[in-house]
């Protein structure tokens, strides 16, 4: 009798599986992520502070190497905007050479001076932000409007993969793939309008080497971003460090830096 019981539960299997929304199955995938970067751990993540080896490249070629220190402080979510600070340091000291993002307005600075970011740059970040999908996984799962739609299965780099498009209230849609057996994104990718050119960028990101940052928040030490098929920026992380009490000096310009005039 129990061995009869349990053939009809597996037979029933397949039949809920079958009768699981496109939207219902592609919210399991995005919520099993959620838990297995974390969880509540994850949610609770107020800053994080990476340390590493920073790589630019254009055109294939590198253009830039450096150290790297990247500061973000979660604040309170607002839907369809980006809420939270980042300051990101190139070198040893605070005022060599950086990029300060506040909200809505950034400046990039070096010895010579602080210059505010120009409104293109400032779009690609805001844009780039809004379609990540650890961002997306912090701060916009319970924004209103925002609808994950299961695509099917995908071999990524010798694993299998669930593929989930999520749309926002905007419509903006970033396709993510998240590994089978982890739960973790592996690959995200979207498209930006080029106002420059009027067509379309394809923005592409990869996760590796994910490791326990403390209370159980996986996050990647290796992260490569494309544009259009050409590799643009990897971070290679030797450090990573969550609920570090950032003060606000971290999140401030340096003191004795002029600021320097839009666009000039």
């Amino acid at each position: 009798m129990k061995a009869t019981l349990i053939a009809a539960a597996a037979m029933l299997l397949p039949l809920a599986a079958a009768q699981e929304t496109q939207q219902e199955h592609g919210r399991r995938v995005v919520n099993d992520a959620l838990k297995a970067v974390g969880g509540e751990a994850f949610l609770h993540m107020e800053d994080r502070v990476e340390t590493g080896h920073a790589y630019q490249f254009y055109n294939r070629q590198l253009t830039g190497l450096a150290v790297a220190t990247i500061y973000t402080r979660y604040l309170a979510p607002v839907p369809g905007k980006v809420s939270l600070r980042l300051s990101q340091i190139i070198g040893q000291k605070k005022d060599e050479d950086g990029q300060l993002i506040l909200e809505d307005k950034g400046w990039v600075y070096n010895y010579h001076g602080a210059r505010p970011m120009d409104d293109e740059d400032m779009a690609v970040f805001r844009d780039g932000m809004l379609h990540n999908i650890f961002y997306i996984l912090r701060m916009r799962l319970d924004e209103p409007g925002l609808i994950c739609y299961f695509m099917g299965t995908d071999r990524l780099e010798s694993q299998a993969v669930n593929i989930v498009d999520i749309v926002d209230a905007s419509n903006r849609t970033v396709t993510v793939a998240f590994s089978q057996s982890t739960g973790l994104p592996v690959r995200q990718s979207f498209k930006r309008r080029n106002e420059t050119y009027r067509d379309f960028d394809t923005e592409v990101s990869m996760f590796a080497k994910y490791r326990d940052v403390g209370g159980g928040v996986m996050w990647p030490y290796d992260i490569r971003r494309e544009r259009n098929g050409q590799k643009i920026f990897e971070m290679y992380s030797d450090s990573v460090q969550i609920n570090q009490d950032l003060t606000d000096d971290i999140f401030s310009l340096p003191a004795k830096l002029k600021v320097l005039p839009k666009g000039k």
